[in-house]
């Protein structure tokens, strides 16, 4: 019976994660987001700000001696990097313009990176992990692409497909790499310590964030609420979706007072899960008695 209600859970909560990776989609007409705009907000400025952190490794590779640059690449990258970033469509054009035009630019990892973005703000997920691919294969060690595919791969899993265990693998890799990528990162010299703690903090926060639910799609309760715990205590502004599952495993654990303080605070947050957490937290207090 505890297998059968687990399995019900992941049914349940499939549609739950379907709605929680759509980021950049305007509020439904009830006036709700399944994450909270802050966080995407703050997201969006961690991936400028590992953006340029990126670009600026990139010119240190290339210091040493190399051909001159050429004036008109550093003019269409710099067309390419004030785009802003909620212009996904712009991105993607002069993205895809730049890696065609110039193949060997060592600014591509940077655009590859930037477009991995674009195109999960479009939720085309084909060219979303083609890019992301790409990005990786010319710097594996990039928290930013690491963190964003790991964390989309729960989100969007069917698990139907024959390759869906396969999937959680490669997720759980890249956030675990991404978690020791982001331990021994330095400073760039052109940001205050205020805003790569901040940066460092919401990049730790998601990649818990996507290994929890990795471990949840495991049916690993006492895993995944470690890793939820991690990420919704690091972050600013908490992921409703993450307490709603944190809250999940911690029922499923029999650890009912904490799972009511879980939802609960998922509960304050507005959200399409709102009124389910409210609900949940109900519900979890009874158990508690």
């Amino acid at each position: 019976m505890k297998q059968s209600k687990r399995n019900s859970q992941i049914l349940v909560l499939a549609a739950i994660f379907a709605a929680s990776y759509i980021l950049n989609r305007p509020a439904e007409a009830q006036g709700t987001n399944p994450n909270y705009v802050p966080e995407l907000e703050q997201r969006q400025s961690t991936n400028q700000q590992m953006e340029q952190k990126t670009l600026e490794k990139q010119d240190q590779q290339n210091a040493q001696p190399a051909p001159k640059a050429d004036p008109q690449e550093e003019a269409d990258y710099k067309a390419f990097y004030a785009t802003d970033q909620k212009d996904a469509d712009t991105r993607i054009k002069l993205g895809e313009a730049f890696v065609q035009k110039y193949p060997m630019s060592h600014y591509n990892e940077s655009v590859y990176a930037a477009l991995t973005r674009a195109y999960y703000a479009k939720q085309d997920w084909k060219n979303f992990y083609a890019s992301g691919d790409k990005a990786l294969a010319l710097n594996p060690d990039d928290p930013s692409v690491l963190v964003i595919i790991g964390w989309v791969i729960p989100h969007t899993l069917d698990k139907d497909n024959p390759n869906a265990s396969a999937d959680l693998d490669k997720a759980e890799k890249y956030e675990k790499h991404a978690i020791e990528v982001i331990g021994t990162m330095a400073k760039p010299a052109t940001m205050a310590d205020d805003q790569f703690a901040q940066s460092k903090a919401m990049l730790l926060s998601q990649a818990h964030s996507g290994l929890g639910l990795v471990y949840f799609r495991r049916q690993q309760p006492e895993d995944s609420a470690k890793e939820l715990q991690q990420a919704t205590q690091s972050a600013p502004t908490p992921d409703p979706t993450d307490l709603f599952v944190l809250g999940v495993d911690l029922q499923n654990l029999s650890r009912f007072g904490e799972a009511a303080d879980a939802f609960n605070q998922c509960g304050q947050i507005p959200s399409a899960l709102q009124d389910r957490c409210k609900q949940s937290a109900d519900a979890a207090k009874k158990q508690a008695r």
